[in-house]
């Protein structure tokens, strides 16, 4: 009885979907998907085609460094143009190799490296080689392909503040110890101030050309929704005020589009799994409900630990719906790693920490002033405190000394 129970349920699930006649091709919504054209950005496509069409010519491009808030477009614009200029390339037979990294997802020297051989045809294995030698290899071997390569280093503001720039470094130097070949690098990041974190030699070889990408407006993801949509949607699959919807939400959000893109994707399953034919803005609702829970709560999972430990005191010390200030949260962070014992970073480190949160959205901040104690920040906690927990809790180490287990 119970399987048979069970047989229904799936049954009327699956057929519930698969009867749906809101998706015609659901993956163009994808972060993954790269399409042909990118509404709004045609100034940014053209400066760095630009730049790289001169390794059409067998030059070696300038590196180029690219700046912008999440979902602006700097990763869709470089893969759209590096896609474009390859093509290229082998039409006129130009050794031209793209060889893209995420440094976030390859998160260590030694995988930069890997991913750096794989591009140019060598395997490595997953360890066992010190990663001095891995570089030395990765020239050696570079050079005997013979090859122009540009290197894309993705999110590239994630290794340098967990591992520094000397990686970095070594690749701006990389063409003066090469004779065959030669290499350009294209660094992007979400982070405006990331090169206050690099060496000075290193900033001046990297930021040869630079590009600031800014955010989306409201009608700017409007047209690019509704774009994306036509390829997306089966006719008359969306209630009139929903891509407006998306879209203001996105811009609030300093002009995501990728959010936006999200934002619509998910109101379109919850609809499809609610067996509706239409979309409508009571789904959008829904969905920017359950992104931004999911989104808080993978951002607080990769945050570093010392940074986990500033969180959670700034959650519980706000837990109430109060606000609190950075010596409180200081007092509390220094209680938290002596529990852990492990260094405690200096007042001015874990205040620089505490802009970090808040550039990510996870916290709110205003300076003030306290009269004669001087200057000081006003702290709340601006995403849902649940979330933040559990993404806390995946952390054993916080997760036990906040009590969590």
């Amino acid at each position: 009885m119970l399987s048979a129970d069970l047989d229904d349920i799936l049954e009327d699930v699956f057929e519930r979907v698969s009867k749906s006649r809101i998706f015609k091709n659901r993956d163009v919504l994808m972060p993954d998907f790269l399409p042909n054209r990118l509404p709004h950005r045609e100034e940014q496509i053209r400066k760095v085609a630009s730049v790289l069409a001169q390794a059409l010519k067998g030059y070696r491009p300038n590196n180029l460094f690219l700046y912008g808030l999440t979902g602006t477009g700097k990763t869709a614009v470089v893969k759209l143009v590096t896609k474009k200029l390859s093509e290229k390339a082998r039409e006129r037979g130009v050794r031209l190799k793209v060889a893209f990294v995420n440094t976030k997802r390859d998160d260590t020297p030694y995988r930069v490296l890997s991913k750096l051989l794989e591009n140019i045809g060598f395997r490595v294995p997953p360890t066992g080689i010190a990663t001095a030698q891995l570089y030395a290899n990765f020239k050696r071997l570079l050079d005997k392909r013979d090859l122009l390569l540009i290197i894309v280093l993705d999110e590239i503001d994630y290794h340098v503040k967990k591992h520094g720039d000397d990686l970095l470094y070594k690749l701006t130097r990389i063409n003066e110890e090469l004779r065959n070949s030669k290499v350009s690098i294209i660094g992007i990041t979400n982070d405006v101030n990331f090169t206050s974190w690099l060496d000075p030699r290193v900033k001046s070889s990297l930021s040869e050309e630079e590009l600031v990408f800014p955010p989306y407006t409201a009608p700017q993801l409007e047209d690019i929704l509704r774009d994306r949509a036509q390829m997306a949607f089966e006719d008359e699959a969306l209630e009139e005020g929903v891509i407006p919807f998306c879209a203001a939400l996105a811009a609030r959000e300093r002009g995501d589009a990728r959010k936006a893109l999200d934002l619509l994707r998910v109101a379109g399953e919850l609809a499809e799994r609610e067996g509706r034919n239409k979309v409508t803005t009571e789904h959008v609702k829904k969905a920017w409900e359950q992104i931004e829970k999911d989104r808080v709560i993978e951002v607080v999972r990769s945050l570093p630990l010392h940074s986990k430990l500033i969180l959670l005191a700034i959650a519980k010390l706000t837990k109430d719906g109060t606000v609190t200030y950075t010596g409180e949260v200081y007092k509390l962070y220094k209680e938290f790693t002596s529990d852990l014992g492990i260094e405690t970073l200096t007042l001015r480190r874990v205040s620089d920490l505490i802009g970090e949160l808040d550039m990510l959205g996870l916290i709110s901040t205003q300076v003030v002033s306290r009269g004669k104690r001087g200057m000081t920040r006003v702290i709340n906690l601006e995403s849902d405190y649940k979330s933040v927990i559990k993404g806390l809790k995946d952390d054993p180490r916080v997760a036990e000394i906040a009590g969590l287990i």
